[in-house]
């Protein structure tokens, strides 16, 4: 079964970036050095599980009146499983608690039909980070 929570303990931080290790840097061939930020300590780390054993993760950081979903990713066998749609269920619910009523991100190409899917916009032009085609895409939280 597929749980999300806020990653809290050592070992759950270990867990996310043991998820995005594999994801960002060993898979896509992002730099550790990109990849492993200096947002880390002002973020809200979450981590997705099946059956105990991490298997996607993300982060929200809160900026103003929004929030900033960041580092989203799934582990190769576990997508279009529904994993993502639950990380970002939990991002929502936290970012409406705290009263924010937008929420945004900076989504790989590849990956704006999921989000296009779940309710997000597109905002800007095509633009790169880390060599990797991204464009950014926003989700009002307002009647949800």
């Amino acid at each position: 079964m597929i749980q999300v929570i806020i990653a809290k303990s050592d070992q759950q931080m270990k867990d996310v970036y043991k998820v995005r290790r594999t994801v960002f840097i060993e898979e896509q061939q992002v730099p550790e050095s990109i990849e492993i930020d200096d947002k880390e300590e002002q973020s809200i780390h979450f981590l997705a599980t099946d059956n105990g054993n991490p298997v996607g993760a993300g982060r929200l950081r809160i900026e103003g009146t929004k929030s900033k979903a960041e580092r989203v990713c799934v582990l190769p066998d576990f997508r279009r499983s529904g994993v993502g749609a639950l990380l970002m269920i939990e991002m929502e619910r936290l970012s409406k608690k705290q009263g924010l009523k937008e929420i945004v991100l900076n989504a790989q190409t590849h990956a704006i039909p999921f989000y296009k899917r779940i309710g997000y916009e597109v905002t800007s032009e095509l633009f790169y980070d880390a060599g990797i085609e991204h464009m950014s895409m926003s989700k009002s939280l307002d009647g949800d």
